[in-house]
Parts: C-alpha cells; sequence; structure tokens
C-alpha cells in the first residue's frame, strides 16, 4: 500500500479526555497518521457529559465532527465511507452495534474494529452483554484491533471468530509528553477515572503506604470518586486534569503508580495509555503485576503488588537506580510507543490485508 490513505474512525470521544482514556489514545495516534501525511475524519456522538469538558474543539490533525444521531452522520458521510481506505469503530462508541450493522451495509473498502478495552469486552460478551459490539458481529471485520495482545490474540480469531486480530497498544505523543524539569512534589501518584475493579490495587498500592508514611506526599487525580472514600491527609486530590497539564503532573512525581482492570490484569499485555504516558515523562512507573508487562517494559517497570513492596521503593531505592529505570522506560517508549510508531503498525496491518471485503449480507449468506 503506497500513498496517503483516507481513513474515517468512529470513537469513543477525541473532543474530551474527561473520565476516559480514549481520547488521548486517538490524538496520539491520529497526529501520527496525520504527520505521515493520511488523512483522518474522526466522528464523536455528542455527548452531554462530554460537551460541558471539552478540552479539544478544533483539532489541525484531522477533521472532527460531532452528531446527534447516526442518520445524520451516516447521511452526511455516506460518499466519504464508502470511499475510505478504511473505516475504524473504536469501542464504547454509543448505539455501537447498530452502527455497525449499517457500516457493513454500506460496504466500505475496509472495515475495522479498535477494541481499547479487549478484555472487559470479551468479559462482557461472554455473559451475554452486548452494549457497543455484539458476538456476531466479530467476523465482519477485516481486522480487530486490539490494543491488548499476546495470547488474546489467538482467542479472538479462534474462539470468537475474528478473521484477523492484531495487536494495536495504545502509544504517546511525545511531544506533548515529555519531562519539563518541574521540581518533585509527591513521592507518589496515580492518573485515572474511578473504577471500582481498580479501587482495592489502589487502596493496596497508594492509600495505605500513605497512610504507612505520614511525612510522605501523595496525589491522585481523575474524576467520579465517590465520596465516601477515605482519604489519608497525605494524599491530595485533583479532581480532573486536562491533558495539557499531564505531562507536569508526572514529572512533579518521584513515582507514578499503574493500576490495572481486574479483567485486562489476568489477560495481560495490556498496557495503559498512562503507563506510556508516565514512562515518556521520565517517571519510574510502579505497577501491578500482570503477564506481559516485563516483556514489554524489560527492566523497566517497577511491580509491586504489597503496600509493604511500594513503601520499601520509595524508602529505600537508590536514586541512581529510580533513574535508571526511568531512562530505560523512556528509551523504550519512544522506539516502539509513539503516535508515529504507533501509525506506522495501523497502516503495515491495512499493507497486509488482502483478503475481500465481506458484507453483511454476504456474512449472511454463508451462514445459510
Amino acid at each position: 500500500m503506497t500513498g496517503p490513505l483516507d481513513i474515517a474512525v468512529f470513537g469513543l470521544s477525541l473532543s474530551s479526555s474527561w473520565g476516559n482514556g480514549h481520547a488521548t489514545t486517538w490524538r496520539a495516534l491520529i497526529r501520527g497518521l496525520r504527520r505521515a501525511g493520511h488523512r483522518v475524519l474522526f466522528l464523536e456522538r455528542d455527548m452531554p457529559w462530554y460537551a460541558g469538558h471539552r478540552d479539544l474543539t478544533d483539532p489541525d490533525f484531522c477533521t472532527l465532527d460531532l452528531y446527534d444521531s447516526l442518520d445524520t452522520v451516516l447521511r452526511r458521510h455516506t460518499w466519504r465511507l464508502r470511499a475510505a481506505d478504511a473505516v475504524i469503530v473504536g469501542s464504547y462508541v454509543p448505539e455501537g452495534i447498530a452502527l455497525i450493522d449499517r457500516l457493513a451495509a454500506l460496504g466500505p473498502r475496509r472495515l475495522c474494529f479498535y477494541d481499547i478495552d479487549t478484555p472487559v469486552t470479551l468479559a462482557r460478551l461472554a455473559k451475554g452483554e452486548e452494549e457497543y459490539l455484539a458476538r456476531r458481529q466479530i467476523p465482519l471485520f477485516d481486522v480487530y484491533f486490539s490494543f491488548t495482545g499476546g495470547p488474546m490474540l489467538e482467542t479472538l480469531r479462534r474462539d470468537w471468530g475474528a478473521r484477523r486480530a492484531e495487536a494495536l497498544w495504545c502509544a504517546v505523543d511525545s511531544d506533548r509528553y515529555r519531562p519539563t524539569g518541574d521540581a518533585a512534589d509527591w513521592d507518589l501518584g496515580y492518573l485515572g477515572t474511578y473504577s471500582s475493579d481498580r479501587q482495592d490495587a489502589l487502596k493496596r498500592l497508594l492509600i495505605e503506604p500513605a497512610r504507612r508514611l505520614p511525612a510522605r506526599r501523595f496525589v491522585v487525580a481523575g474524576p467520579q470518586y465517590p465520596e465516601g472514600i477515605d482519604w489519608p491527609a497525605n494524599v491530595e486530590r485533583i479532581a480532573h486534569l486536562p491533558p495539557d497539564r499531564h505531562a507536569s503532573f508526572y514529572s512533579r512525581q518521584r513515582y507514578t503508580l499503574n493500576v490495572t482492570r481486574k479483567d485486562m490484569a489476568a489477560a495481560g499485555w495490556s498496557p495503559s495509555v498512562r503507563l506510556f504516558e508516565a514512562a515518556s515523562c521520565g517517571t519510574p512507573v510502579i505497577s501491578d503485576p500482570w503477564p506481559g508487562l516485563h516483556e514489554i517494559f524489560p527492566d523497566a517497570v517497577l511491580s509491586a503488588e504489597t503496600p509493604e513492596a511500594v513503601v520499601a521503593l520509595l524508602e529505600s531505592q537508590p536514586e541512581q537506580d529510580r533513574r535508571a529505570v526511568a531512562a530505560r522506560a523512556q528509551r523504550i517508549v519512544a522506539e516502539k510507543h509513539t503516535g508515529m510508531a504507533r501509525a506506522r503498525d495501523l497502516v503495515a496491518a491495512f499493507a497486509a490485508d488482502t483478503a475481500p471485503r465481506t458484507s453483511l449480507r454476504n456474512l449472511e449468506r454463508m451462514r445459510e
């Protein structure tokens, strides 16, 4: 495949990073595509909870269209969706099931799914919960891009009928996520929206160490945390942190914490966008352990399962070792996990895709 590509994306959000990690993932990837000369149309459902928290309204790296209904957006862009080199639907897109069926019926050149939540998606489908993707739709996609790699890719092909499953991890815009030189204000910090299945790990790996180390300073940034959480006095809370403040936030921490949702930790090979962002800022990462962590970041991420392990790192790790692990992670991200690198991965996957387009109608005929 040569020459610039025309790509249409239906994603959860590009305009607002409030309460989600999708926005910065899409921004890094699409900026990489734009720098490589490709053209992207991003189609986002205009949702009220994002409308009040928009931190990107007029991107200079793609066309952003906020739509109010499927009828509206499909009518407005039918010609481009049919002519595009690829149409990509992301996870958690509102009315995703209806959208995928209607896109398949249009017969685009290439229809793909980018699952930024693969283990959660498959766990829900296994229980019969179909919110943004139906199980029957997985074979429709020319490529099922998964932010989880490792054994999950074979599972998608073998057990779920994916025609092709390719890892497309999150990525970071290294121009925006880099050390700022700010002095350290906190010994350990965490950036993430509240999630009930991450909260136990947050308690174990940050809140409890904060209780044991009252002279140390901690910070948790992110929205939607319940009022009843008993935060120690030395834990600062920031309700929402827009992306233009992320680099400074990470740079002001001696260490940053990465905690993983349970389904993703069980599947492994699911590095979060926050992990890449912190590493790109030169901040050493302490993560809960999961399969693939040290293969993706060999000798470059610290892992801890207990409060004692976190306390030991904060109190006893030599400064030269702290700086060395951060430098290794920063190099790995710069080489393999920038938006430009991920854009190359995406385009390479398209170039390797030689299978004919399978329309919804043809698929139904195959099943009869």
